[in-house]
């Protein structure tokens, strides 16, 4: 029954998010007004990590299955995706070499004032 409350919140929030990216004339989809809700209540004590932590475990962990529509999709779009495989590629590349990049950077800079504040 614990689980089944940890995904309920989790569900809520993301409905939140859905709800918002109804109302805000923005270009952000639900799942960042979801994921930025969530920050945001887990920040201020609203939701405690102990309210979500099991369901969200679990639901990382079978993050990789929800990858199997996505990619048979792509098996599906071949024909159309063959002209432009080289641009996409070095674009995939660059793009996530670049993410890393930056999400090091931040890792760094943040256990940096971790550091200087104790």
């Amino acid at each position: 029954m614990k689980l089944v409350r940890q995904f309920l919140i989790i569900l809520l929030v993301s409905l939140l998010g859905e709800l918002l990216r109804y109302l805000l004339p923005l270009p952000v989809p639900a799942s960042v007004y979801g994921m930025a809700l969530m920050l945001l209540c887990l920040c201020t004590g609203i939701i405690r990590l102990e309210q979500v932590e099991r369901a969200a475990d679990f639901l990382i962990e079978i993050m990789p299955v929800m990858f199997v529509p996505a990619a048979v999709s792509i098996m599906l779009s071949w024909d159309y995706l063959r002209p432009i495989l080289i641009p996409v590629v070095v674009i995939v590349i660059a793009v996530t070499a670049l993410v890393m990049a930056v999400t090091g950077l931040v890792t760094q800079g943040i256990i940096g004032r971790r550091q200087d504040h104790e």
